[in-house]
């Protein structure tokens, strides 16, 4: 090796370091997808303990014991999900009929002006129903499979509140939970390290949810203004699809953008698009940087990788996390520079002294 030149030496050494730690990410990776059981409850519930710390010590400072705040917590949680739900779904299950019935429309006025490709379009629509009932047979001749994930996915649930519980009660003990488990002598950087990347992760998710909720009640507004039915449903949407950047925007848009089409007609379902798109401008070039910027701060080409790293992994599951999860590796990157700038301005190399003076000149 020392026939090589220093900048050859050097490009060797990193790329031993780049192999060994993509080695390290890869064996970490495969492990959570083989225990995805028990981690995916952990990991959402380190989110939810995110977003919801400020309400838990909150009812804390109002001298609410620290497990029944914790329960109180949860209970708000599971109201407003299942609300939530419950609203989304009944908005979409109201106006799927009418959906279909506007797109066999809109494919019948295509048809009559584009002839032959129109009624291409027209017999696509014609058929939607007997397409979804030959999904659905076919979806049901798995019926036990899907009632194991749905059972998988009802356990994680739980779990992943229980967990939300726990992690809320004992917040107060994570310091020297996570000092005890460091190594000896490194207990202070594991500390500053861990309270980072949970900062980013709050961060994040109190960014987030704040953006969601402006989105939500910006094209509530916007929806009721058109008389479009289900307009708090579709809000519900709106605010629930925020959580995964870019596309959970655009998915919950295009709903909304649907059933206008289905109801009001043509003309209010370009009313409805131009109030989703004016949204997401105030979203894009307002809210994020306002926002996210104070929070969290990431470029949106590397939340685009994040993203599809994590729907290749996860799929839509690996999509919610992968964002927060690249939010704390970017918190644990910033304090480990932060803590090598700081070390290597104390140990750089000092000014060189003036002419020593000898005893006789003291």
């Amino acid at each position: 090796m020392q026939l090589l030149p220093g900048p050859v030496r050097r490009f060797a050494a990193w790329c031993v370091v780049i192999l060994l730690a993509s080695g390290v990410v890869y064996v970490a990776i495969r492990l959570c997808v083989e225990f995805r059981t028990a981690v995916t409850p952990a990991l959402l519930a380190l989110l939810g303990t995110a977003l919801l710390r400020p309400l838990h010590k909150w009812l804390v400072k109002a001298h609410v014991q620290r497990s029944l705040a914790a329960g109180l917590t949860c209970v708000a949680v599971v109201a407003v999900v299942g609300g939530a739900v419950y609203i989304v779904v009944s908005a979409l299950i109201e106006t799927g009929d009418q959906i279909i019935a506007s797109l066999r429309h809109a494919a019948k006025g295509i048809t009559d002006h584009f002839g032959a490709a129109g009624t291409s379009l027209d017999d696509i629509a014609s058929n939607a129903r007997e397409l979804l009932g030959k999904f659905g047979g076919t979806a049901a001749s798995g019926v036990v499979t899907g009632i194991s994930v749905v059972g998988e996915m009802l356990a994680m649930a739980v779990l992943a509140l229980l967990l939300v519980f726990f992690f809320l009660r004992d917040s107060d003990r994570a310091a020297g939970t996570v000092r005890a488990l460091a190594p000896p002598g490194g207990a202070d950087m594991v500390e500053a390290m861990s309270r980072r990347a949970f900062g980013a992760v709050e961060g994040f998710m109190r960014g987030t949810t704040l953006i969601a909720l402006i989105d939500a009640v910006c094209i509530t507004v916007g929806l009721l203004v058109l008389r479009v039915p289900g307009a708090i449903g579709l809000g519900a949407l709106v605010f629930v699809g925020a959580y995964i950047p870019y596309l959970g925007a655009f998915i919950s848009g295009a709903v909304a953008v649907l059933v206008a089409l289905a109801d009001r007609g043509f003309v209010i379902a370009l009313w409805a698009l131009g109030v989703v798109l004016a949204v997401q401008v105030l979203e894009g070039h307002v809210l994020q940087p306002v926002i996210q910027s104070r929070t969290v701060q990431m470029h949106p080409a590397i939340v685009l990788l994040a993203l599809t790293a994590g729907a290749s992994v996860a799929g839509i599951l690996g999509m919610l996390l992968a964002v927060p999860l690249t939010a704390a590796a970017f918190g644990v990157v910033h304090e480990l520079q932060t803590r090598y700038a700081a070390s290597g301005s104390l140990t750089g190399p000092r000014p060189s002294p003036g002419p020593s003076s000898g005893p006789a000149d003291s």
